[in-house]
């Protein structure tokens, strides 16, 4: 969500890539959701960190978004920029009914959207960005 978001709402300006620690699908309640906010991601391919650090990339920032519990486990990338951790709840670990997890995945999605626009703003401003 965090990448959508980002290379949506930066408008040009940004490049966002994600990558979790391990293989993984997309979450469909999350593509749900995405898709009610009017951004689809159906088309997109999980990576990992691994794959993502092969391919030689360096980054201006990694920002980090598992919760607080995890957020020991979150890679550290060698030869890129300035490291940023937000924690959000992970959708994939909401439990219980398709609704209820749709509600939940919707709260946590509009937290990243607000994260981002605040964070869009503040580097737009510390750069000199219209």
């Amino acid at each position: 969500m965090a990448e959508a978001f980002l290379n949506h709402l930066g408008k040009g300006q940004f490049i966002a890539e994600s990558a979790g620690l391990e293989p993984g699908t997309l979450n469909p309640v999350v593509v749900t959701a995405m898709e009610l906010e009017g951004i689809d991601i159906s088309g997109n391919k999980t990576k990992t960190i691994k794959s993502t650090l092969s391919s030689g990339k360096s980054f201006d920032y990694v920002i980090t978004v598992c919760d607080e519990s995890n957020a020991e486990k979150c890679p550290i990338v060698p030869g890129s920029g300035k490291r940023i951790h937000w924690s959000f709840d992970d959708p994939s670990a909401i439990e219980g009914p398709y609704i209820e997890k749709l509600n939940q995945t919707l709260l946590i999605m509009q937290q990243i959207k607000s994260r981002i626009e605040d964070w869009i703003a503040e580097i737009k401003t510390q750069n000199n960005f219209s």
